[in-house]
C-alpha cells in the first residue's frame, strides 16, 4: 500500500519547524506605525524590553533594536540566510563592507561560510502613513565541505525572480514565485543561480524555495521531487483551510510531505498563501550554538575563539545598527565596491 503523501502536520509557532537541510524559518509580520525623525516608530516604547523585544505589543516588535526595529550587528558561521522581504524595507550592512536596502519582494541570500557579522535593520520611512513589514528569514545549512567557504553576498531583485500563474479548469489561479529550484510543470520556470558554495547550487540536492498564492477554490498539483530522499515542508501561513492530497488542513500549519509524490492542493473559501521548503537532507551532524552552526562541539569552541580574536574581519560601520537614510531607493553595494539596483520600473 502506498503511504499517504502527508508525513505529519504541526502547528506554526516561532520559529517554524524545519527539516534537513533547513535549520530555521521565521515569519516576521509587523504592523509598524508612522515613523519618527530617527526612522523608528512614532509611538511610545514604554513596556518594551528594548534590545530584546519580541512582544508583538500593538502588533509589532522592536526585536534587538533600540531606536529602529531590527537586528543590530551579530555574527554567523557555517550556514546561509535567505531573507524574503514581501512588504517594507530591510537595511543590510556587514563585515565584508557590503550594504543594501531591499524589500517589496526582493530576496537577499548570504553565505556566511567561515564567518560574517551583519546587521538587518527595518527602517520606517513614512511619517504620514503606517509602515508594515513582512518577511521570511530562512537558514539553509552548509555541508561540512563548505562550512569554511568564503562568505558570499547575493541579491535577487523582485522583478528578476521567476513567477508563474497557473489557471485550473474552474478558473482558479495559483501564483508560484520561484526563488530556488526549477519548476517543471505545468509552467516551467528556471530560478536565478544560488551562491556558488550553497547546498542549493548542487543539482542533486534538489533544493526549492517557492511561495504560493492561491485564489479561493483554486486547484494546483505540487510536482513530485526528483528523489525519494528529498524532504519537503509546505507552510500554510495564510488562509482558512487547504485540502492536501485529500486531507483537510485547517488554520496555520507546517505540513511535512513525502517528496516522491505529486500532491494535489485544493484551497478553501478564502485566499491562501504558502511557503515551500524542500531539499535532499545533508545528513551530517549539526551542532548549533546561537548564531554558529558546525558539525562538532570542538568546531563551535574554535568558532568562538576565532570570533573573539578576529571579529570576523571587524565592523567597518560607525555604529552597530546602521540605516541608510531616507531615500527609499533600493540598492546593493558589494564588498568589491560594485553597486547594483533593480531595473527601472521594478
Amino acid at each position: 500500500m502506498t503511504p499517504h503523501p502527508i508525513v505529519q502536520v504541526r502547528p506554526l509557532g516561532f520559529p517554524w519547524p524545519t527539516v534537513d537541510p533547513f535549520l530555521f524559518c521565521v515569519h516576521h509580520d509587523d504592523a509598524y506605525p508612522r515613523a519618527n525623525a530617527q526612522l523608528g516608530p512614532d509611538a511610545p516604547l514604554a513596556g518594551r524590553t528594548l534590545g530584546q523585544d519580541f512582544s508583538r505589543k500593538d502588533g509589532w516588535s522592536m526585536y534587538h533594536g533600540k531606536r529602529v526595529p531590527g537586528f543590530p550587528a551579530h555574527p554567523h558561521r557555517g550556514f546561509e540566510t535567505v531573507t524574503i522581504v514581501r512588504r517594507g524595507l530591510v537595511d543590510h550592512a556587514d563585515s565584508l563592507g557590503a550594504a543594501a536596502r531591499y524589500g517589496q519582494g526582493d530576496v537577499q541570500w548570504l553565505t556566511t561560510g567561515r564567518g560574517v557579522v551583519h546587521a538587518e535593520m527595518f527602517p520606517l520611512l513614512s511619517s504620514d502613513a503606517d509602515n508594515p513589514l513582512e518577511l521570511f528569514q530562512i537558514w539553509l545549512n552548509l555541508p561540512a565541505a563548505s562550512k569554511m567557504s568564503a562568505p558570499h553576498f547575493t541579491m535577487f531583485w523582485a522583478g528578476d525572480i521567476p513567477r508563474r500563474t497557473v489557471i485550473d479548469a474552474q478558473g482558479g489561479a495559483t501564483e508560484i514565485s520561484v526563488i530556488a529550484g526549477r519548476l517543471t510543470e505545468p509552467a516551467a520556470a528556471e530560478p536565478l543561480p544560488p551562491p556558488p558554495d550553497s547546498w542549493a547550487a548542487r543539482d542533486e540536492a534538489d533544493v526549492a524555495i517557492w511561495t504560493l498564492r492561491m485564489a479561493p477554490g483554486a486547484h494546483w498539483t505540487l510536482p513530485a521531487t526528483r528523489s525519494a530522499a528529498t524532504q519537503r515542508c509546505l507552510y500554510l501561513f495564510e488562509g482558512r483551510s487547504l485540502q492536501v492530497a485529500g486531507r483537510r488542513v485547517d488554520g496555520q500549519a507546517a505540513i511535512e510531505l513525502r517528496g516522491d509524490a505529486k500532491v494535489e492542493l485544493i484551497n478553501g473559501d478564502a485566499p491562501a498563501q504558502c511557503l515551500l521548503l524542500q531539499g535532499r537532507a545533508i545528513g551530517e551532524p549539526v551542532v548549533q550554538h546561537g548564531p554558529f552552526v558546525m558539525n562538532t562541539q570542538a568546531q563551535i569552541v574554535q568558532t568562538f575563539a576565532d570570533y573573539q580574536r578576529t571579529q570576523f574581519d571587524g565592523w567597518p560601520w560607525p555604529d552597530e545598527a546602521p540605516v541608510h537614510g531616507r531615500d527609499p531607493a533600493r540598492f546593493a553595494r558589494h564588498p568589491d565596491g560594485r553597486e547594483e539596483r533593480p531595473a527601472a520600473g521594478q
